[in-house]
């Protein structure tokens, strides 16, 4: 390992053993008791892994495979636990993508992405003059688009679940009315959020998350009642004790008390979809991913195919010119986003082009290998036919060896920032993810064309990438992270962090990541990702470089060289690992 690498690791393995002691202390009065897994920032394990952004969470989901469920399973309980105790992007207001690899059959993936109202059309952000009303898509009633987390969550285990729903459901219930302790995190981000709560809510008395008598404080225990009868009704009657009756009822009161457009009618025609995944191979590795109407898919098999044709292990992490070619490839690959992609059932997404290998490689012959590319001259493949960053990820392998990666997010953080009166959860807000006006970028400067208009029943393009590998037909990882625009380019870098930088689990999500997207025209490093001299020559090479916060949540499973799990939860958030 070089150097840089090394330090890069210490400094970041260092910050993930200090969370470590701190939650194993704060959760030791935890809702649950230890019994035969192991927990923390990383873990190895012989038969079963869940990682997710909350220790609540983890706990749930792997309690529920020591029990005797399954994959599916896990992730049903994983997801309504998120829901309850990592409320900036666990929900049942919003939606996201599953993918599923079974031990015995094909590999599955499941669309439950948000769509627009039926009331919804495309010029609906923009005043008389075509200038977009600032803010509308991104706060109140009228950003959220139909849910779709409980409807993927119920149509997964209908199809592959093996334990009864009720129960997969019951921890998160009990973690709503017993109520759960809060991190430090947890606790300054409700305060830093208690104004907005405010300014977007009905009735400041009933929100869950705001403290009118004093500010939040590490150890205070989040009780929420509304949601736990939501979570009760949703036990007892399935997909209908959501999308009809009183949670239904409470939802659409709420949306048209702030003058939303979902109506009773757009809760019942949601259905989640089965997708095709996007297939594809690195360097030997079989690599699974979402299709539209998540980008995700695509643009990684883009960026894969393309560095395929060049050396970057032997270049070396981080090193000026592994940053540049990465930076060369990932314009390319954003701009093609930009132009073509959106969801497949409205606009007919010329996949099989962006994916051709002639194609690509034009791509990566357009490439300077010691000059930065203009984005201005770069254009999206011409055809003659026509995401704060608080989204959630988690990844589970059960003792059979079935694996599920699953993106979900309301959007940015705490979504449209509305709970529901009287059912205690947030909606999304994720209309802002649809080109509210072609050329205009939405909250994370991601730009869009008609293939990503607003349209009835539409759903809103992704960045999501929840993704599976296998090698040699044998299952290699799991992988997903949240991050808005950066969520592509973070599971690139993990896999290339493994693959072509040869780290394991823990380095290849703790490592520093850097981010370029075309437009804005920077590379974006987190802190301290890249040192002052690899800067200089990148410089020098003519990219601009902005530095920036933490990019990803990475929460991943790796099976290393000896068949053992290796759970790692990012060391940039609250993220937790466990399996036995």
């Amino acid at each position: 390992m070089s150097t840089k690498r090394i330090y890069s690791y210490q400094f970041h393995m260092v910050r993930g053993l200090i969370l470590v002691v701190f939650i194993s202390q704060f959760f030791a009065c935890s809702v649950f008791e230890s019994k035969n897994y192991k927990e923390g920032k990383t873990v190895f394990a012989n038969k079963a892994m869940v990682v997710s952004a909350h220790p609540e969470a983890t706990r749930v989901g792997i309690e529920v495979i020591e029990n005797g469920g399954n994959a599916i399973d896990a992730m049903v309980a994983v997801h309504f636990a998120l829901a309850v105790v990592y409320p900036s992007a666990g929900n049942i207001g919003g939606g996201g993508f599953m993918i599923y690899r079974p031990v015995d059959g094909e590999v599955a993936s499941l669309d439950f992405r948000e769509k627009a109202p039926l009331a919804a059309f495309e010029e609906m952000y923009q005043d008389e003059n075509g200038e977009i009303i600032e803010g509308l898509s991104l706060a109140g009633p009228m950003a959220s688009g139909v849910p779709g987390s409980v409807a993927g969550m119920i149509q997964a285990h209908g199809k592959y679940g093996s334990l009864p729903l009720k129960d997969l459901i019951a921890p998160a219930y009990k973690l709503a009315d017993k109520g759960f302790p809060i991190t430090e995190k947890q606790a300054n981000n409700y305060n830093h959020y208690k104004t907005v709560f405010i300014a977007h809510n009905q009735d400041s008395t009933n929100i869950p998350l705001v403290r009118l008598d004093r500010e939040w404080k590490e150890g205070d225990v989040l009780v929420q009642k509304d949601l736990a009868m939501t979570l009760k009704r949703i036990q007892e009657d399935g997909q209908d004790g959501f999308y009809k009756g009183e949670t239904a009822a409470l939802l659409v009161a709420e949306m048209k008390a702030g003058n939303g457009i979902i109506e009773l009618e757009d809760l019942t025609k949601y259905k989640a979809k089965w997708r095709t995944p996007i297939v594809g191979d690195y360097r030997g590795v079989k690599v699974y991913s979402m299709g539209p109407p998540s980008s995700g898919g695509i643009a990684l098999m883009q960026l894969l195919k393309m560095s395929a044709h060049f050396p970057l292990g032997d270049l070396g992490f981080h090193q000026a010119e592994t940053i540049h070619l990465m930076t060369e490839m990932e314009r390319r690959v954003y701009a093609d986003r930009a132009e073509h992609l959106g969801d497949a059932d409205f606009w007919e997404v010329p996949k099989d082009d962006l994916l051709d290998d002639g194609y690509l490689e034009s791509r990566v012959r357009q490439i300077n290998s010691t000059y930065a590319t203009d984005s201005e001259e770069v254009l999206a493949m011409n055809f003659d036919h026509q995401e704060s960053e608080e989204t959630t990820h988690y990844s589970i392998v059960d003792s059979t060896g079935n694996a599920v990666s699953v993106t979900t997010t309301i959007n940015s953080g705490y979504g449209s920032k509305v709970f529901v009166t009287g059912a205690g959860f947030l909606m999304n807000n994720e209309m802002d993810d649809f080109s509210s006006k072609p050329g205009v970028p939405n909250v994370y400067g991601l730009l869009g064309g008609k293939a990503n208009a607003i349209q009835a029943e539409k759903r809103m393009l992704s960045a999501m990438t929840p993704t599976i590998l296998e090698k040699e037909g044998k299952l290699f990882m799991v992988v997903g992270t949240p991050g808005g625009s950066t969520i592509i380019t973070s599971v690139y870098q993990t896999i290339l962090n493994v693959i072509d930088h040869d780290m394991n689990m823990a380095e290849a999500v703790s490592s520093g990541r850097i981010h370029h997207q075309w437009k804005p025209n920077f590379i974006f490093p987190e802190k301290d990702a890249i040192d002052e001299a690899t800067k200089s020559i990148l410089e020098s090479m003519g990219h601009s470089i902005k530095e920036r916060g933490n990019i990803g949540r990475v929460d991943a499973i790796l099976v290393n060289a000896e068949g053992l799990l290796e759970g790692a939860g990012d060391p940039r958030g609250d993220d937790w690992a466990a399996g036995f």
